[in-house]
């Protein structure tokens, strides 16, 4: 029967080398070019158990900042770990203000459908105060363009009050 048996075949096309001018001899990847597009829809249902992590999104859910702070070295990590990285000292928590300094973001148009968020997607890196690595999460909330986002301006930690699917989509930044 040959191709037509495969429901979600949507094209089979050679693509092109990328980089012709780097191989000059022939396209060493020549064998691989023929490909192959599928449109496959996947529904899958996880259980899965946030183990050590569990107290950062239940304090969450209480509209709560925590992290974790090392009692050998001191060390206080943006995103909670509960293991020490530079000490291997088992950690306590802690609850940060839920402030900081925007020091990056990256900015996409386009991001998986099952993610269901607001486009653009503004991913965040944040500098938190209290905490000395940062924490990477979306930002909203920045006004009518992407432009307003500036590399040093202030934000904080704020709550959805709607119901989501995963914890870590109760928080988000936005400008302070």
């Amino acid at each position: 029967m040959g191709l037509e048996q495969i429901n979600t075949l949507m094209e089979v096309f050679t693509a092109e080398d990328p980089m012709p001018f780097m191989h000059p001899e022939g396209d060493p990847w020549k064998d691989f070019r023929e490909v192959m597009r599928l449109e496959w829809k996947m529904d899958f249902t996880y259980k899965h158990v946030l183990g050590k992590y569990s107290k950062f999104f239940i304090e969450l859910a209480n509209k709560k900042f925590v992290t974790t702070e090392c009692p050998g070295c001191g060390k206080v990590w943006g995103i909670p770990r509960p293991v020490c990285a530079d000490c291997l000292t088992i950690t306590k928590w802690k609850e940060l203000p839920g402030t900081g300094t925007l020091v990056g973001y990256s900015v996409s148009q386009f991001v998986p459908a099952f993610m269901k968020v607001e486009i653009p997607y503004v991913l965040s890196v944040v500098k938190l105060d209290g905490a000395d690595t940062p924490f990477t999460h979306q930002l909203r909330n920045y006004g009518d363009s992407t432009d307003n986002i500036k590399v040093g301006m202030p934000v904080k930690v704020a709550y959805t009050e709607e119901k989501v699917d995963h914890p870590l989509l109760l928080m988000y930044f936005e400008p302070a």
